[in-house]
């Protein structure tokens, strides 16, 4: 059971942690979970890698999510461990051996993706044939545009490649799909609507009716920046459905992850040393901060529960724990200019991808949780005029 405060400051106010702290929202965790259940045309799948904290999950299911987008075996045994009834889906293109067949056989998994046919031969091989329930989802290239990250540049067939691996699925058996991911922090509602059009294309070049339809993640976050609202990609998914036209019984899911985590939780760091404009927290770019070096802007606030901050800011290079001289944040925190070692920091829009690409680099491993009631130093939530209620 997690400890809950009102919020950050007095949580600060009645520990004195001396080690980083995660703030948990649940109420931010429910709003976003319902925002999907309640607006996305199918299956809502949890992407685990976004954050496989524990806690995180069990929120996560209080709140509806009864799907879970799984890439390891380990990521299946934490959630089919943690929520028998849960269903998961294997979602990487590329698989061990062992991976298919323990995921199948020893925890029950029916959906994986492939893409390419050594893939789907592998899978199919080592089941010993297609069971009548194996779904095989073959995973199509998406151009990529307008994310932060692209991803089928690793993963996704061309289309005449995705057209033949369908019929192949089909061929032997398989309940066959499509899948498709357009790009991690995708901020082009339309690039859902493209792919789905380009879905239909390799659909009917392979003239195979498609049992599953997976539109991925990618949807976005705010964090300097508004973003557009989901209704926004929620709508371009309708007008690409509509034009495809999937079979009445086939199922359609997606796979968010950043957006259903990334505005819940936050992180308070302790101010351990000043030294002119450069700060030294106890936490840093091994723990909770390594998104500050790809660009990740997060929102911060300090908080000094014994009295007020200076009015005026100033910028201030932020170093982590570590021994490693490379552990310094990618850009500058602007805080009160009096900014103190005792101080606390808040970093904000941390629910993605911090806590599983946190170590234990030098002994420094964030891990303690509480849970508190505010809305945290967020950054707003989407573009002007297109908020989305609560």
């Amino acid at each position: 059971m997690l400890r809950e405060f009102a919020d950050a400051e007095e949580m600060v106010a009645k520990l004195r942690p001396e080690v980083p702290v995660y703030c948990l929202r649940p109420a931010l965790f429910r709003r976003a979970t319902r925002r999907f259940l309640e607006r996305f045309p199918g299956r809502v799948l949890y992407a685990v890698k976004a954050n496989p904290q524990g806690e995180v999950l069990d929120l996560l299911y209080a709140a509806g999510i009864r799907h879970f987008d799984t890439a390891s075996l380990g990521e299946i045994a934490l959630v089919s461990g943690r929520f028998p009834e849960a269903t998961c889906y294997f979602m990487h293109p590329v698989k061990g051996e062992a991976a298919v067949r323990d995921a199948y056989r020893a925890h029950g998994l029916r959906h994986f993706a492939v893409d390419h046919a050594d893939e789907l031969d592998k899978i199919v091989r080592v089941l010993g044939g297609a069971p009548p329930d194996l779904a095989v989802m073959v995973r199509l290239a998406t151009p990529g545009e307008g994310a932060l990250f692209d991803l089928s540049g690793k993963f996704g067939a061309g289309p005449g490649q995705a057209a033949a691996l369908l019929r192949a699925a089909a061929a032997a058996g398989c309940q066959a799909g499509l899948c498709f991911h357009v790009g991690s922090q995708c901020i082009q509602p339309a690039a859902y609507r493209q792919a789905l059009e380009l879905s239909g294309e390799v659909a009917a070049s392979a003239g195979v009716p498609l049992a599953w339809l997976d539109v991925g993640g990618g949807f976005p976050s705010a964090y300097e920046a508004p973003v557009p609202a989901l209704e926004s990609f929620m709508r371009a998914i309708d007008e690409g459905l509509r034009h495809l036209g999937p079979p009445g019984d086939c199922v359609v899911m997606c796979e968010p992850g950043r957006a259903l985590v990334a505005e819940a939780v936050s992180v308070v760091a302790q101010v351990q040393h000043r030294r002119d404009q450069a700060l030294y927290l106890n936490d840093g770019i091994y723990g909770s901060l390594s998104g500050t070096k790809i660009g990740t802007v997060y929102p911060v606030r300090l908080l000094r529960p014994s009295g007020p901050a200076a009015a005026e800011t100033a910028a201030f290079t932020i170093y982590g724990p570590t021994c490693d001289g490379l552990d310094v944040l990618g850009y500058p925190f602007v805080l009160p200019r009096d900014a103190r070692p005792g101080d606390w920091i808040e970093v904000g829009m941390l629910g993605a991808y911090a806590f599983g690409l946190r170590t234990d680099f030098n002994g420094f491993r964030p891990e303690r949780c509480v849970a508190v009631a505010d809305a945290g130093p967020a950054a707003p939530a989407v573009e002007a005029g297109l908020e989305v209620p609560a």
